[in-house]
């Protein structure tokens, strides 16, 4: 049993009869499967698991406190199982997640029961946000990984390697130091190329003089890590250095401000102080971090046009960047945890520039 306990709680609380789970880390997250092509059906009394013949045996082990049923059947949908589900047990709400359910799906639920269907998209994923004791120590492994994995890849940045050998060399890194997987693409681009925000690696090769931007992460128990830092190849230029300690204090300017009930809009805001008076606000961007756990992008978000506040035990990323078109851009970004006075901060790595 991992998060039912919850997810009833919001049931009673909203007088609804069950909650129809689709979204993979909503799965993962109230039962702790690890599989693919499942779903849930939560109520009050009862759990059922609703997957296919390839993945009993592996139900059997994993979540072995929920009635397992195959729903994947000759002329068999979801719906159907659902649908026999709520006959059989008199469900007449079912709550489900409308940011995420395809709307043939949906189509299907509705056509085979008289159940009323409740949007509830974003429930489960705002549960999420706290973490608990045994999440924030698999963040923390996973954060240790991507540090020792970058230490390594500074020794293969050198002038005439690719972008796409390093990336591939650092997705290598994270494996062996002990990631389960590399679960999203890494960021890792080069000279002009670093004012693109979610730049993918190209063919590129490392010039002399070159910033290396390298937004990248790993998955150790089914969470997740996400850093970013900005290195130059070679000896850094004035503007380099001017525009590299800039984001430097944006950067510890927000951090500075996290802590239990901060306000995401006063840290956004705090990212842009040290940048008063300079040409640079022009070329930062709103969305400056975000929650993370079972997924690289959960909520809520640090960003200007949200009103959420950040609480004990949210883990956090926090990335203001600079990004200036033609020329390049620096982004540098911590993972940290959030404390009732402040925050732990899970990278290692310091904010220093770093030439090579």
């Amino acid at each position: 049993m991992l998060n039912e306990g919850k997810i009833r709680a919001y049931l009673e609380k909203e007088n609804l009869d069950a909650f129809f789970i689709a979204k993979r880390v909503n799965v993962r997250f109230t039962s702790g499967w690890t599989g693919d092509d499942s779903f849930i059906l939560l109520t009050q009394e009862g759990q059922y698991f609703l997957t296919d013949p390839r993945y009993t045996e592996q139900a059997d082990i994993e979540v072995p406190e929920y009635e397992i049923i195959n729903w994947r059947l000759p002329g068999r949908t979801v719906g159907d199982t659902v649908a026999r589900l709520a006959s059989e047990k008199n469900l007449k709400t079912i709550a489900f997640e409308a940011d995420y359910l395809t709307y043939d799906m949906y189509s299907d639920f509705t056509s085979k029961t008289h159940a009323e269907f409740v949007q509830a998209g974003g429930v489960i994923d705002r549960m999420r946000a706290i973490k608990s004791p045994q999440e924030i120590q698999y963040m923390r492994n996973a954060c240790e990984i991507s540090c020792r994995a970058f230490e390594r890849i500074l020794k293969d940045i050198r002038v005439g390697v690719t972008e796409k050998e390093l990336a591939a060399k650092l997705s290598l890194y994270m494996v062996q130091e002990g990631a389960d997987t590399q679960p999203y693409g890494n960021i890792l681009i080069s000279g002009a190329n670093t004012s693109l925000l979610h730049g993918i690696p190209s063919k590129k090769s490392i010039e002399y003089g070159d910033f290396v931007l390298m937004d990248f992460g790993c998955q150790y128990e089914g969470y997740m890590s996400d850093m970013t830092r900005t290195v130059v190849v070679g000896k850094a230029t004035d503007k380099q250095r001017e525009v590299y300690e800039l984001e430097k204090q944006s950067l510890e300017a927000a951090e500075a401000v996290m802590k239990n009930g901060a306000a995401v809009k006063d840290i956004y805001q705090a990212s842009l102080k040290p940048l008063e008076g300079t040409e640079y606000p022009q070329y930062t961007y709103r969305n400056i971090g975000h929650s993370i756990g079972l997924f690289v992008h959960e909520l809520p978000y640090i960003d200007e046009q949200y009103d959420d506040v950040l609480e004990t035990n949210m883990v956090m990323t926090i990335e203001p960047g600079i990004y200036i078109p033609d020329w390049g851009g620096i982004r540098i970004e911590d993972q940290v945890l959030i404390t009732e006075d402040g925050y732990e901060n899970m990278i290692s790595i310091s904010h220093d520039l770093i030439e090579l």
